[in-house]
């Protein structure tokens, strides 16, 4: 309530705030914030997505970038999330994502993407129109094995595997 600046938590729309889920676990609190549509939790300390509980089902909107996040585990309690901001963590394992129905939205820029194989898994969200993956290996390299190949292009490699996307890194997919 102090947080949110309100007696009455069912008028609590957005909320930005920074945890350490290593200290004190989250549990459920998204029980108590039933209207919650937004919540913003950059440069928290976060061990896993499962901290935030399973009552964030709500949720349209979740940042979480810079929280040392190493994987997705546990997020597709929020299947009504249509943005994802999850940059400079260090996921490689896009898999979970498959769950995330509503997503339009997805910025997994800096993490640790090695294989462009992890983007198919981002086909089965067929609402996805904006990918954010540049400061990934997979910008300059398909995998972590391959040798550099100056004619490898990752737009175009994951404009087929998301043929349904409008915008890659900012710029119009069609754009290679």
């Amino acid at each position: 309530k102090i947080l949110a600046g309100v007696d009455d938590l069912q008028q609590v729309k957005a909320l930005e705030m920074r945890v350490d889920t290593r200290e004190m676990s989250l549990g459920n609190f998204g029980v108590h914030l039933p209207n919650l549509r937004e919540l913003k939790l950059n440069n928290s300390l976060l061990v896993s997505v499962r901290d935030l509980g399973t009552s964030l089902s709500h949720l349209h909107v979740l940042w979480m970038a810079q929280c040392g996040l190493s994987d997705l585990d546990g997020i597709s309690s929020c299947g009504s999330l249509k943005e994802l901001y999850i940059a400079y963590n260090n996921i490689s394992d896009l898999s979970p994502l498959t769950w995330l129905d509503h997503l339009e939205v997805l910025d997994v820029e800096g993490n640790n993407i090695e294989d462009i194989n992890q983007v198919q898994y981002l086909q089965l969200c067929c609402k996805l129109s904006h990918l954010t993956v540049e400061g990934n290996l997979i910008c300059l390299k398909p995998n972590a094995e391959s040798a550099e190949d100056p004619d490898y292009n990752y737009r175009a490699e994951v404009k087929k595997l998301i043929p349904h996307l409008k915008y890659l890194d900012g710029i119009p997919a069609s754009q290679t």
